[in-house]
């Protein structure tokens, strides 16, 4: 099973991208405040890349922006590719349904 639901705010204002194949998505950091404090009393936070296609990136672009609360859900998804000078990035994602 691989299932994923997510609940923070939106780093960055979003941007809707239309593929070659008419497909359209956007692609944002999800920035989510661990429950925890660490020694030194300060709360950490994780940055977890999400990708959302279709209608529903059309509605978030739309209806959504820099620091607004959202939650999510969806599967993760691994993916890698060769850059210009041959190193291999890793890349680890959120597919939201």
């Amino acid at each position: 099973m691989n299932q994923v639901a997510l609940v923070g705010r939106i780093t960055k204002d979003l941007v809707l991208k239309e593929h070659t194949s008419g497909r359209v998505n956007t692609t944002f950091f999800l920035a989510i405040n661990r429950s925890f404090k660490n020694v030194s009393g300060e709360v950490l936070t994780d940055f977890v890349l999400c990708s959302v296609w279709g209608r529903t990136a059309e509605n978030l672009v739309r209806h959504c922006g820099k620091g607004s609360l959202v939650g999510v859900s969806g599967s993760i998804q691994t993916r890698n590719y060769e850059r210009e000078d041959r190193t291999k990035v890793y890349v680890t994602e959120v597919v939201c349904d």
